[in-house]
């Protein structure tokens, strides 16, 4: 049974996606690991690594994340919010994490920034659900059994005539 197990991945996806979301355009959930946030922060963040302008893509990638999170926790055009969110951690991956190397800054360093371990697990998820879909646990699941329960019965009523 695929189903739980794809509802599992977007649960999990979506919750980790609404509080980077959350704390990118909010601040929300700062602290030592984390960092402050917030738009003027992510703006500038952006803005430092060549993301110019700062603010659009600290705008872009929040809502991105926090919109795209909540979309792929009910399943909802998950396919390609699914893609777009895995292009715009590729997209921190080369101009960010690649140059601190895999691994995350565990010891909060300050003199470095961390890895592209976590954005490369995060496409991994994200290629899974693009490839696979949602699942049928979800609102693409019931809109393609319906879609395709009106195809057969059309079918059936051509068949008749």
């Amino acid at each position: 049974m695929i189903g739980p197990g794809l509802l599992v991945l977007r649960l999990a996806l979506a919750t980790v996606l609404v509080a980077h979301g959350g704390h990118e355009l909010f601040g929300l959930f700062g602290g030592p690991g984390a960092g402050p946030a917030g738009l003027t922060q992510m703006a500038a963040h952006f803005a430092s690594i060549g993301l110019s302008p700062g603010l659009f893509f600290a705008v872009l990638i929040g809502f991105g994340r926090l919109g795209g999170g909540v979309l792929i926790g009910v399943g909802y055009f998950t396919r390609w919010v699914a893609l777009a969110l895995a292009v715009f951690e590729g997209l921190e991956i080369w101009k960010d994490f690649a140059r601190w190397g895999l691994f995350l800054n565990w010891s909060l360093d300050p003199t470095r920034g961390h890895g592209m371990e976590y954005a490369v697990v995060m496409i991994a998820a994200l290629v899974c659900l693009t490839l696979a879909g949602s699942g049928e646990w979800s609102i693409d699941g019931v809109r393609s059994r319906s879609a395709a329960s009106r195809a057969a019965g059309r079918a059936r009523l051509r068949d008749r005539v």
